[in-house]
């Protein structure tokens, strides 16, 4: 099932932008800390599921909004923008944090098989009935929804483990499970934040005072943690190197795979002249070792049928594979020698490509990672704090305004 709230296309996504546009400026900046779901979140966009699968892509929104509003006026959501380029670009260079969590969370798994009590209070908080009307609340929000507002996120971190005292990597696998924009940087070095890891030493307090004000009066939990110290954990890895991605093969004759991580791969089409077909492989299921939601399940294969509807047959018959001996067989029915896709980041997809290569290449298919002008920008300079980071937005803004991204 779908939550009728989010339609998985382009088009929805498209027009969330219109409607957002004229409140990308000076209100959005004012009004975003607002958490009022009543109102069907009326401060923020609201895009980020489409952002998430690039069903819309953020060189199309850094290009909308500043052909309506200067980049001082929009500054705030420009850069609310671009930190999803932040994320997804620190762990590109930082695998092993992903690697981390995951490993992490089999640990803190482990421990619910043994100890009833932090089994008890998980459970209870997966829920949403630990009492604090607030953080029950949110739960109940992003169990019908598959959304949060992003403050709203960081509060329900924040509870979950400094006044919880739960583990960190079973929230963060909670919001993947039911999140429509469950990304694995975001959400991971989201939670990596609050928790102190990501800037070692500075957590994110939740508080009633700031909860009160930014909901208008709707919370005041009590009982808070006052005091919020960094939870143990590695220290960030060093810097690698920064994905250059690969191009294809003009004269190959090719398939164009499409995954979750890139619905709009119209991009990719005149970069070869000879297409074969198109494969969409989807991996929803991964992103949790627990059952994902069916609103997410659902929201990302239907988001995947939406771009292949797009395709529109320019790159020849469109099947969906469940599996790569799937696609594999596919792109040998059709004569391919090439597999082509955009570059899949860290996150439960990324295994899943290098068996594919590893499978291919055993097959004398070649695979093909293509990268996104705008990710090229934007990856080199993810390399410390978002405060450095930032500096790449003007570089950005013009490669969206001239189409290069």
């Amino acid at each position: 099932m779908t939550d009728d709230r989010f339609p998985p296309t382009r088009t929805e996504g498209l027009a969330r932008l219109a409607a957002f546009l004229p409140k990308a400026g000076r209100d959005y900046a004012r009004l975003r800390n607002f958490d009022l779901p009543g109102a069907g979140h009326p401060h923020v966009s609201g895009l980020s599921p489409y952002l998430r699968h690039r069903m819309i892509t953020e060189a199309e929104v850094l290009a909308a909004v500043t052909a309506r509003h200067s980049p001082d006026s929009a500054e705030k959501f420009l850069l609310e923008v671009i930190w999803r380029s932040y994320w997804k670009g620190w762990l590109e260079r930082r695998p092993s944090v992903w690697q981390g969590y995951r490993a992490g969370l089999a640990r803190a798994r482990d421990r619910l098989a043994t100890e009833a009590g932090l089994r008890a209070d998980w459970e209870a908080a997966c829920r949403g009935e630990t009492g604090i009307d607030a953080f029950d609340a949110w739960i109940g929000e992003l169990t019908a929804t598959g959304y949060l507002h992003n403050h709203a996120r960081m509060w329900v971190a924040s509870i979950w483990i400094f006044t919880l005292g739960l583990p960190w990597e079973l929230g963060a696998d909670l919001f993947l499970r039911r999140l429509l924009d469950g990304d694995p940087a975001s959400n991971t070095l989201g939670w990596r934040w609050v928790a102190g890891l990501h800037t070692p030493g500075k957590t994110y307090a939740a508080t009633a005072d700031n909860i009160a004000r930014y909901t208008e009066g709707r919370f005041a939990p009590r009982g808070l943690a006052p005091v919020c110290g960094p939870v143990e954990g590695l220290p960030n890895p060093p810097l690698g190197p920064v994905p250059e991605g690969e191009r294809p093969d003009p004269d190959a004759p090719s398939l164009v795979l499409v995954t979750e991580d890139d619905l709009s791969p119209g991009w990719l089409l005149p970069q070869v002249r000879d297409w074969r077909g198109a494969v969409l492989w989807t991996a929803a299921e991964d992103r949790s070792p627990l059952a994902v939601s069916s609103a997410v399940r659902s929201f990302t294969q239907a988001a995947g049928r939406d771009a292949l509807v797009r395709l529109g047959g320019a790159a020849g018959p469109e099947v969906q594979a469940d599996d790569a001996g799937v696609l594999l067989e596919a792109a040998e029915a059709a004569g391919a020698t090439q597999i082509v896709t955009a570059f899949v980041a860290q996150g439960p997809m990324r295994p899943r490509l290098d068996a594919l290569r590893s499978a291919a290449r055993a097959r004398g298919l070649r695979v093909a990672e293509c990268l996104r002008g705008h990710d090229r920008l934007a990856w080199p300079q993810a390399s410390a704090g978002f405060f450095r980071f930032k500096s790449v937005l003007p570089k950005l803004l013009e490669a969206a305004r001239s189409g290069r991204a």
